[in-house]
């Protein structure tokens, strides 16, 4: 599908002359994998409440309730494999167009997709890696999955300390070092990109306002509003599969 819109042109223009641009993106982008979101209509607070880090951490209850819906999520989050957005992304970065990928997404689709481990900054952890909250080892998420089948179902480490996916849950400190890179790189950038992001939680939601108040180029490509929407460069509503394909294209078309 060819998508014919001046923004993206715009954006095209911008970011082969930027060069080095950071792309931030949210759940928008992960969707079309088949991964749902979590506070749009029929996203996954309107089947379940989420459970706090302090409950998780004080109720074996609260703990068997955590792992029972993680265990139902598992077959769609180790299935997944990154869309067109993914892929584009990736190809962005290969071009050596973007340096980094900010993202709100505890997936890592973007690490699959072909973007390097060490330019993916992840605010809120990855799904994918089980960690012990008490010595830090880090498990296989398949391996956790395979003692929730066979019954145990709060599972904890060798050390007795509570396994839960390396990801930050309500009520749980942000990752320090990981806000602190992505606030340096977001004020000192030329070029930011939010793809699939409401830009609605804090911190992340600061973000796009740090690049913007610095004098960076900022884009935005989401299918519902944001705050950011009377201040960016450029505003495309389409999802993150069709637009991000055809940037790449018109890219490489002017080359």
């Amino acid at each position: 599908m060819t998508l014919k819109n001046p923004g993206l042109e715009k954006l095209a223009k911008s970011l082969k002359n930027v060069k080095e641009g950071i792309i931030f993106t949210g759940a928008g982008i992960s969707t079309e994998s088949g991964i749902p979101d979590y506070r749009s209509k029929g996203g996954l607070w309107e089947k379940f409440q989420p459970v706090y880090f302090d409950e998780f951490m004080s109720s074996r209850d609260a703990r068997i309730e955590y792992w029972k819906r993680k265990s139902e999520l598992y077959d769609d989050l180790v299935n997944a494999e990154p869309n067109q957005a993914h892929l584009a992304v990736a190809g962005l970065y290969d071009m050596g167009l973007i340096k980094t990928v900010v993202t709100q997404n505890i997936d890592g689709l973007h690490q699959a997709a072909g973007v390097p481990e060490d330019s993916v900054i992840e605010l809120h952890g990855n799904t994918l890696r089980i960690k012990c909250m008490s010595c830090g080892q880090i498990e296989s998420i398949h391996e956790v999955q395979d003692r929730i089948v066979a019954g145990d179902s709060a599972p904890e480490c060798h050390c007795g300390g509570y396994l839960k996916p390396d990801t930050i849950s309500f009520g749980q400190a942000m990752p320090e070092e990981e806000i602190n890179r992505a606030v340096e790189l977001c004020i000192n950038c030329r070029f930011l990109l939010v793809i699939g992001s409401t830009l609605l939680v804090q911190p992340a939601s600061l973000l796009p306002g740090y690049a913007k108040q610095n004098g960076a180029f900022l884009g935005i490509i989401n299918l519902s509003e944001t705050p950011y929407d009377d201040v960016c460069d450029v505003l495309i509503r389409e999802k993150a599969g069709t637009a991000l394909p055809e940037l790449v294209r018109l890219i490489e078309s002017n080359s």
